[in-house]
């Protein structure tokens, strides 16, 4: 088996990371695997923002918890949040960075880092409070956040989960 094909079958989401600090080297090469994803006709509207200070990233998540009326949000403690942002009139925007977010779910794990997708950005990005952070994060008012990743060491290794879904071959 390829080394990328087991890199995807062992790929877990993460919801518990160490107070260990991720690499700056590391995330500069998620987010050039992030701009390297396909994007619908190649217009590559998008927008990546790594957040390399906890202390941050918690603020927004506060402001994001109150926006969404959920107490003690924390957005699970990452080392690094990654947001994927989009030009909100693109009409690929959703799906062009879902394909993003999944190399920067398969960078990270390269990296033997954690990563789980962060949704709840995507709907409160224009709250006022929620939208200040993101115009100090240097994102454009007209860029919604389309998803986010919470990025850091594991604290422990995810369980593996059942495979639901279906895989079909039609001769």
């Amino acid at each position: 088996m390829s080394e990328l094909i087991n890199l995807i079958l062992k790929r877990r989401s993460c919801r518990a990371f160490s107070e260990k600090d991720v690499l700056e080297s590391d995330v500069k090469q998620i987010l050039e695997c992030a701009l390297s994803a396909p994007s619908g006709m190649n217009y590559q509207t998008w927008s990546f923002v790594a957040i390399m200070n906890r202390e941050k990233i918690q603020k927004l998540a506060k402001a994001v918890g109150k926006a969404l009326n959920r107490e003690n949000y924390n957005m699970y403690n990452p080392s690094v949040l990654i947001l994927t942002t989009n030009d909100k009139e693109s009409r690929f925007r959703e799906v062009d960075n879902a394909c993003a977010m999944e190399n920067i779910y398969l960078a990270a794990n390269s990296f033997g880092l954690g990563c789980v997708w962060i949704n709840q950005v995507k709907d409160c990005f224009d709250v006022p409070e929620v939208r200040q952070f993101l115009t100090d994060f240097g994102i454009p008012e007209n860029h919604g956040v389309y998803g986010c990743a919470a990025i850091g060491y594991k604290a422990q290794e995810p369980a593996a989960k059942e495979i639901k879904g279906k895989g079909i071959i039609v001769k």
